[in-house]
């Protein structure tokens, strides 16, 4: 049975808008995911995704997961809270210079402690490190409580809202297990 979501799109027209949010945490480190690897990337995108209705991605193959993190314009960058996977943001830049938040968000076992904001941060930091125009991202009612609350204290702003239709798979994506 369909049901109702809306989708709100967010941009940063400039890097000063970023209202950073960084924690001091001496067992949190931010780094890229520079070696395509399929089997990690699926590993984060159902372990942050399977509370929020991610199932797009879990019919890929790995070799489409594989072509599509060698693409150049595609960065991953991970969140490890003492050694351990806490959560990621995937960037993307477009033909026209825009960079796009792919997917960001934590494992829920890291929900609540200051890790989104800071991720958030170093997410549009780095976009503005490989953009002069616009970082932009979207948002919907089947994400995270916070999602859109997190995007808007770091200085984003709506410039567009849709409505829709979806069909959701019967049986809702939940962690990888």
């Amino acid at each position: 049975m369909p049901i109702e979501v809306t989708t709100w799109y967010l941009q940063m027209l400039s890097p000063a808008r970023l209202r950073p949010k960084l924690i001091e945490h001496a067992d949190l480190d931010i780094r890229q995911a520079q070696v395509a690897c399929p089997e990690f990337s699926r590993f984060l995108y159902a372990s942050v995704g399977g509370l929020w209705c991610w199932y797009e991605r879990l019919t890929w193959s790995r070799d489409r997961w594989l072509t599509y993190l060698n693409q150049p314009e595609i960065e991953t960058w991970v969140a490890y809270l003492a050694g351990t996977p806490a959560g990621y943001v995937e960037l993307g830049q477009h033909p026209s210079g825009d960079v796009e938040i792919i997917y960001f968000g934590l494992l829920p076992q890291f929900i609540g402690q200051g890790i989104g904001g800071h991720l958030l941060t170093v997410g549009v930091q780095r976009a503005w490190a490989i953009t002069a125009s616009r970082v932009w991202v979207h948002t919907c009612s089947l994400d995270g409580p916070n999602a859109y609350k997190n995007y808007e204290s770091r200085g984003f702003t709506r410039y567009d809202t849709k409505v829709a239709l979806q069909v959701l798979p019967d049986e809702p994506p939940t962690l990888p297990w």
